[in-house]
């Protein structure tokens, strides 16, 4: 017999609650729980990354002045995390179907408090990278097991308002990273960038337990031990090298040799998928034109957001000589903008379609990164913080409907998969965004003869950049103009013979 999702969401309740459904959650209440409250748990394990992802670099030279080398080897902190999230986001799926996705995302949600809180009392370089592989392990699992739990428990019609929820708990990460990232290394230690997430770990364990309903897959094939190691081996090198563009960290001949093993690993796990039903990475998905335009198309748009923190860092500390804790004020008000998106998010995409909402958005949003190339010195702060917000505004739009229209036309069947599938599309584009934009820096200083970088070696980049999330409007063009209206609410869903 088939559950609905609304089914196990209340049932799940009840059971930890011990009191009767029909007393305690008509339908009402239960739509209100799984588009706000369960969606709104699961994303305060994602602003626990974000927080930490985003205070993290401006902790490096403290870091590294306590651990006695040099601020560039603390490089290796941001980049063990990513790789071990690159090699383990294959496994996340099979483990979340084959012992219940809301008990792996409990333990998930445990190792990563208990990952932090061991990189708070590291003493030296190499034991931070140890503890910072572990924690990219639990974050590997936490993003996608999480986003599972959302799409198999809850109804399309509702998939996108609960998605919108789900991820204004993320925003918040890169919003306050900056500034109490900033404020902690100034003022206490930079060990407590670390014991921050204790608390908001130990709240999102109960609040998991207490209302997010447990889903398992039935009949969960084997795991595809020969697809991990290639696509482990694959992201891992590629990655690497995306992060050594324009550092000067490696000699370009070990960056060539990272990408050739990279792809060479990729094609060898397209071979491998071809002839295994049952492999990790499920590239059949990609033959469903909305999955398609959202992952592959929606690579290029996150050209743009992708380097963004990046370029803002390099463009106001660098360029303009701001404090680190100035920007994150600055720039805080970029975070506001997506904010007020998310609630308004359901809206738009119910009135206008995923198609004209991403064509027409994504214009926009080019058109307002370009901007950000005409700022200099002399722009006043309150111009730069406007362009900021309006900036956050439609790129959150753009989001919102990028990683809603991934599930539009999966079957639950296909979830899982296609969830890891998603999660590594948007950790990869992560290290391309930033190397991309490190190679143009590198490329116009070069050009111009500069030792060290000037404030218009960058405004350049993010017109280049801007031009290049065009691109991604080639896939949007193609879907059909009611591509995704059951997930909207647009259109009434088919009635099952």
């Amino acid at each position: 017999m088939n559950t609905r999702p609304e089914d196990v969401i209340v049932e799940d309740v009840v059971d930890e609650a011990g009191v009767d459904a029909a007393v305690v959650l008509d339908d009402k209440q239960a739509a209100v729980l799984r588009t706000w409250i369960v969606p709104a748990i699961i994303g305060s394990a994602n602003f626990m990354q974000t927080m930490n992802a985003s205070s993290i670099n401006n902790a490096l030279p403290a870091m590294a002045e306590a651990f006695h080398v040099d601020a560039l080897r603390l490089n290796l902190a941001i980049t063990s995390y990513m790789l071990a999230a690159a090699v383990f986001l294959p496994i996340s799926g099979w483990l979340a179907d084959r012992f219940g996705a809301r008990r792996i995302f409990l333990i998930a949600i445990a190792l990563f408090a208990l990952t932090s809180a061991a990189c708070g009392f590291v003493n030296s370089l190499p034991q931070l990278i140890f503890f910072r592989l572990l924690q990219g392990c639990a974050g590997a699992m936490m993003g996608p097991v999480g986003r599972l739990v959302l799409l198999r428990s809850t109804p399309k019609k509702e998939l996108v308002s609960a998605l919108s929820v789900l991820t204004m708990p993320a925003l918040l990460g890169p919003v306050l990273g900056p500034v109490l990232g900033g404020a902690i290394i100034t003022f206490i230690s930079w060990r407590w960038i670390f014991f921050l997430n204790l608390p908001v770990a130990l709240a999102g364990l109960y609040l998991v337990r207490r209302f997010v309903p447990e889903v398992r897959e039935q009949g969960v094939p084997p795991i595809d031990w020969r697809g991990i190691a290639l696509t482990g081996i694959s992201l891992a090198a590629l990655i690497f090298g995306f992060e050594n563009l324009g550092r000067d960290v490696l000699p370009p001949l070990a960056v060539g040799g990272l990408f050739a093993a990279g792809f060479s690993a990729l094609g060898l796990y397209w071979l491998h998928a071809k002839r295994t039903p049952n492999a990790v990475i499920d590239l059949g998905v990609f033959r469903i034109p909305t999955f398609q335009a959202s992952v592959v198309g929606g690579a290029f748009f996150r050209l743009m957001p992708g380097s963004m923190a990046f370029l803002l860092a390099m463009l106001l500390q660098i360029g303009f000589g701001m404090s680190a804790f100035a920007a994150g004020l600055m720039t805080f008000i970029s975070g506001i903008g997506s904010l007020v998106m998310r609630v308004t998010a359901a809206r738009v995409l119910r009135r206008f379609g995923f198609r004209t909402v991403l064509l027409v958005n994504g214009v926009i949003c080019a058109v307002t990164f370009a901007i950000y190339s005409l700022f200099t010195p002399s722009t006043p702060h309150w111009v730069i913080m406007a362009a900021l917000a309006i900036g956050g505004f439609f790129r959150s739009l753009q989001f919102t409907s990028l990683n809603g229209m991934a599930y539009a036309d999966l079957e639950q069947s296909q979830m899982s998969r296609g969830t890891t599938t998603s999660s590594i599309g948007q950790q990869f584009m992560q290290s391309v965004s930033i190397g991309a934009a490190a190679t143009l820096l590198h490329f116009i200083m070069s050009s111009r003869g500069h030792d060290k970088l000037q404030w218009d070696d960058v405004t350049p980049v993010f017109t280049l950049l801007a031009a290049g999330t065009l691109i991604s409007l080639w896939w949007f063009v193609r879907l059909p103009k009611d591509a995704g209206d059951e997930m909207n609410n647009r259109a009434a869903p088919a009635r099952a013979s």
